[in-house]
């Protein structure tokens, strides 16, 4: 984690806790984020990816703890500092009654450095006149347009929270190749969550891993592919399924039968896991992984 007055740090979060009720959202959590990386924001469903945003955005308050964005409390985010970012919520809301052109019109006055060129650039691309109303979109349609909005206020920090929702293959393809661009090119910072694992890994340097009850992982993608791994062992005992520990992850029982370990950790030492056990020691055959099957093999399937 960086320092706690690093200038190049857009995000930090230090001792987060939060519950709904008596249910433990977090307990503890801390991670920060410099500026001109891309993280993904990776967990399954309910382990609170959107309520962290919800915090670092100040439309809820911490249990315990402090959020921190572009150096600011994210519960009293000065109107400057809420124009430096780009907010794709859930939902995907605009105002449908709108033509393209009048809610290009009525976004641009808020931001002073709209890029219409941006805007035009994207929404050019579904082919519709300036006179279509939103309200006579497809889904993945008015998504587009969201998008469109928010890139052009050419936000300092982007946060994508489920931006896929109705876009096809190919504008989500062309969505996330115009990302990594805007990105790189103005080194600014994006946050994005997906349930399409796969997009992440065509997007991001870092991935954080949420896991139920603030459990976290924050590693670079490249890291944790290298790092985390898949193992099939031959075991002679089919009816007797290893343990995790220390060193195995995760184990699970594939439809075939067959046995699947993952683990942080060279064939050497998962065959003494193995052995300390008593399984012996059986020939292991490493399966290679895409982002999707490493997701899962660390977070677990259900």
């Amino acid at each position: 984690m960086t320092s706690p007055n690093d200038p190049n740090e857009v995000i930090r979060v230090d001792g987060l806790s939060h519950r709904y009720g008596r249910r433990v959202i977090y307990e503890g959590l801390s991670f920060s984020v410099a500026q001109g990386r891309l993280l993904g924001l990776l967990g399954k469903n309910g382990v609170g990816k959107t309520t962290l945003i919800k915090l670092l955005m100040g439309f809820l308050a911490p249990s315990a703890g402090s959020c921190r964005v572009l150096g600011e409390p994210s519960h009293a985010l000065s109107p400057d500092a809420k124009r430096r970012i780009g907010l794709v919520f859930e939902g995907h809301l605009a105002y449908e009654f709108m033509t393209i052109d009048q809610i290009e019109r009525f976004y641009a006055p808020w931001y002073p450095r709209w890029r219409r060129d941006v805007f035009t650039d994207l929404i050019g691309r579904l082919g519709l006149p300036g006179h279509h109303r939103i309200r006579n979109m497809s889904e993945g349609q008015r998504s587009q347009v969201v998008l469109g909005l928010v890139m052009a206020q050419d936000p300092d920090l982007l946060i994508l929270d489920d931006y896929t929702m109705g876009l096809d293959a190919g504008y989500r393809r062309l969505f996330l190749d115009y990302l990594v661009h805007y990105a790189r090119e103005g080194n600014k910072t994006v946050l994005v969550t997906s349930h399409v694992v796969q997009d992440m890994e065509r997007l991001v340097d870092d991935v954080i891993f949420l896991r139920r009850g603030g459990d976290i992982l924050q590693t670079s993608l490249k890291s944790f592919m290298a790092s985390f791994r898949h193992y099939r062992p031959a075991l002679d005992t089919p009816d007797r399924l290893p343990r995790p520990d220390d060193v195995l992850h995760a184990v699970d029982r594939e439809p075939d039968g067959s046995v699947s370990l993952f683990a942080f950790a060279d064939p050497d030492r998962v065959t003494a896991a193995l052995a300390a056990q008593g399984f012996g020691t059986p020939a292991l055959t490493e399966v290679p992984m895409t982002l999707e099957d490493a997701f899962i093999g660390y977070t677990g399937k259900y």
